[in-house]
């Protein structure tokens, strides 16, 4: 009979081996606080977001789960659809919606017998909890036409977002969204517009290696400085100086 201790020795004694070699192999797990991002931005519900975190399943800086190609993907879905039903229910979906998602996107992957079905059902996953997010922050609290004019102002994000378009795709005139959006959510329709546009920029400072006149240009801004006077309203501080005092936090906390 082997002794627990025998056992646990063991297993210690392999994983130690385990992440030796990956040290040799100068492997590194992807970023934490970019992951973190990654999730958070489902939550949020903002595909563009999404889509600035979003890697391919199973890419550079993930572990590997099996050797058998197709099943270490397979591995990887379950992970990935076991974070974000946690993340999603962490902000505010329901356990019953949530679990019932990842228990359908993990069974459809489990049917899959091709790598690019597997990489097909990743991105439907990842779009559908984002959608779902987005229409459960929106539902219920507002009306249907200020619901449908936030979800085109986050669709297009990254475009310069005027109120005679959205009031035109809307099909209702410029002057009455005016009035209901200020009325409904508190603040003037461009400074609702900014005001998501640097909660996206804040994430971008942190967790890529966007530059200051990259993400003005990425969101739509009119010009850098612009976006400086905008981020500066909003956070307090300019964007170099937002992004160096997390840098500090951060090697504080490390320390």
């Amino acid at each position: 009979m082997v002794s627990c201790n025998m056992v646990d020795f063991d297993t210690e004694r392999k994983i130690a081996e385990h992440l030796f070699s990956k040290r040799e192999d100068n492997f590194e797990h992807a970023s934490f606080d970019r992951e973190v991002a990654f999730y958070e931005s489902i939550c949020s519900g903002n595909m563009e977001l999404v889509k600035v975190f979003m890697k391919p399943l199973f890419c550079e800086g993930c572990g590997i789960l099996s050797e058998d190609f197709l099943r270490n993907l397979k591995y990887h879905m379950v992970v990935l659809a076991a974070m974000i039903a946690r993340y999603c229910i962490n902000g505010g979906m329901t356990p019953e919606e949530s679990y019932s998602l990842s228990d359908f996107y993990i069974m459809k992957t489990d049917k899959c017998r091709t790598e690019s079905e597997i990489r097909a059902v990743h991105v439907e996953m990842i779009e559908g909890y984002t959608n779902k997010m987005r229409q459960m922050k929106l539902s219920g609290v507002y009306s249907k036409q200020i619901v449908r004019a936030i979800d085109y102002i986050i669709c297009h994000l990254h475009n310069r977002i005027f109120l005679e378009e959205t009031a035109e795709h809307l099909k209702i005139s410029s002057s009455y969204l005016s009035r209901l959006f200020k009325k409904e959510t508190g603040i003037a329709f461009g400074e609702y517009v900014n005001k998501l546009k640097i909660e996206e920029a804040a994430s971008l400072l942190l967790y890529t290696e966007y530059t200051d006149t990259e993400i003005s240009n990425l969101l739509g801004f009119s010009s850098q400085s612009y976006f400086i006077k905008i981020f500066k309203k909003h956070t307090g501080t300019t964007p170099k100086t937002y992004k160096k005092q997390y840098n500090i936090s951060i090697m504080q906390t490390a320390g």
